[in-house]
């Protein structure tokens, strides 16, 4: 490496955040940091990490992609026989990261996942794009590969096989939805001496609190 990791830093200098100035409701609030990503025009904002728990008390995490805020729920999709859908079949206590670093903001959600309703994932299957319905077939998600040409070539056969044809959704794939018990805004600040301020839920209701950083 070229430059010695120890060096490598940024003062946090943007903005800051103060309890007065957010929604009582987490959700509220983060649809407006939402917002405000988007028109900064930050690539892939709807990224986010999502870390789960194996069998073994293996921590796992991956990026995966926000395709719904619904009913106070956060929604994505993947393959429900993949390595993260059997950790959620076994632990559906999971968190969610998100990162913005052009803003200099976080944003972790904790919770229990569950998965929604078939007809909403197909809903959403038939929306996505042909190439990706196809590799949602295509693919074995998590299992060994032995070759890129395998995968290649499921993927022609599958086109071929449904060329002029509707694709229908394989059952092993759909959406989850995330009921969140915690939320924190993370605001980057100088010094590394960061706000961060956590919404957790009790009796219904949500409690805000300052956190030292």
């Amino acid at each position: 490496m070229n430059q010695s990791l120890d060096s490598i830093r940024l003062e946090y200098t943007l903005a800051t955040l103060n309890e007065e100035d957010l929604d009582v409701s987490p959700f509220t609030q983060f649809k407006n940091w939402f917002q405000q990503a988007l028109h900064a025009e930050i690539t892939e904002v709807n990224a986010m990490t999502l870390s789960t728990v194996d069998a073994e008390g293996q921590p796992h995490g991956r990026i995966v992609l926000l395709k719904g805020l619904e009913n106070n729920q956060f929604i994505f999709f993947t393959n429900y026989n993949s390595a993260k859908g059997k950790d959620i079949e076994y632990n559906a206590k999971v968190s969610l990261l998100f990162f913005w670093k052009e803003l200099q903001r976080q944003v972790r959600i904790e919770g229990v996942l569950e998965k929604i309703p078939e007809q909403e994932s197909t809903t959403y299957f038939q929306s996505r794009p042909r190439e990706s319905q196809l590799g949602a077939w295509a693919s074995n998600q998590s299992e060994i590969l032995h070759a890129r040409n395998e995968l290649d070539e499921r993927f022609e056969q599958l086109k071929a096989k449904y060329e002029n044809k509707e694709i229908p959704k394989p059952a092993h794939w759909g959406g989850y939805a995330l009921t969140a018990s915690k939320i924190e805004f993370w605001q980057g600040r100088a010094s590394r001496l960061h706000d961060r301020i956590v919404y957790v839920q009790h009796e219904g209701n949500w409690n805000k609190h300052r956190l030292n950083p």
